[in-house]
């Protein structure tokens, strides 16, 4: 009689961890939970924060290009056509840029006035 009660003890607690009423809600890492996350969070958190992911914005192109510099600079291995494509097109999916990067530069009479030399220490 004990057995049974323990694993619905478990199962009553886990519960929260097991199923998620948003799937929009972040899942651990803070990572979008969508597919294709578990495999990002298996391959990105072994190096890095996730964190470091969530907070960059890129197309499709530019995850590309920051798993290449990653390869070519800081060791991550290589990975096979399907786990690069599923990893690609869960960021680009869900960490694609969401409007301009940059704000556009302040008009000229919005600056300061121009005192000569701005060098540090003058």
């Amino acid at each position: 009689m004990k057995r049974p009660l323990r694993v619905i003890g478990c199962l009553v607690c886990a519960w929260p961890l097991i199923a998620r009423a948003d799937p929009a809600e972040p899942a651990p890492g803070g990572l979008i939970e969508a597919p294709g996350w578990q495999t990002v969070a298996a391959h990105c958190s072994v190096c890095h924060s996730l964190r470091l992911v969530t907070a960059q914005r890129a197309d499709r192109e530019g995850w590309a290009a920051i798993l290449r510099w990653m390869q070519e600079t800081q060791n991550l291995w290589s990975f096979d056509p399907a786990t690069e494509k599923e990893i690609l097109d869960y960021l680009a999916l869900n960490y694609a840029p969401s409007g301009p990067q940059r704000r556009r530069p302040l008009p000229a009479e919005l600056l300061p006035p121009a005192t000569g030399d701005n060098s540090p220490g003058s």
